[in-house]
């Protein structure tokens, strides 16, 4: 089991970091319905996932900080369950956006109970 966690925290700090990359060269506009995120809030999210990121992998490097594995995928599941609310309050007639977001929340989910109860590092 902790290899296969190993894994899913190793792919969500990919996809992670590489959504901060997304939003630093795309702005929230190019998502309609995210359009009402201010862009300050949209920033800050750049250097979040960032930390995220880090905190997914870090223990592999130093053990003694495997407790901030379930806070960051929590953190990214936070993240995506907003963008949902957000998508849904802009009125949003296709909800593909929101079937990609809740996969990642079941993913974090999944990291988070495994580092927790199942697989603590």
């Amino acid at each position: 089991m902790s290899i296969f966690l190993w894994i899913l925290q190793a792919l969500l700090a990919a996809h992670t970091a590489i959504g901060a990359a997304w939003k630093l060269f795309n702005s929230e506009q190019s998502i309609p319905t995210l359009a009402a995120i201010p862009h300050g809030v949209w920033l800050l999210l750049i250097p979040f996932e960032l930390i995220c990121a880090v905190c997914l992998v870090l223990p592999a490097l130093t053990p003694s900080v495997g407790w901030l594995v379930p806070l960051a995928a929590l953190g990214i599941a936070v993240e995506m369950l907003v963008f949902s609310g957000v998508h849904l309050r802009g009125g949003a007639e296709q909800n593909g956006p929101m079937f990609y977001w809740f996969g990642v929340v079941a993913v974090c989910l999944v990291i988070a109970v495994g580092r927790w109860m199942i697989a603590p590092l």
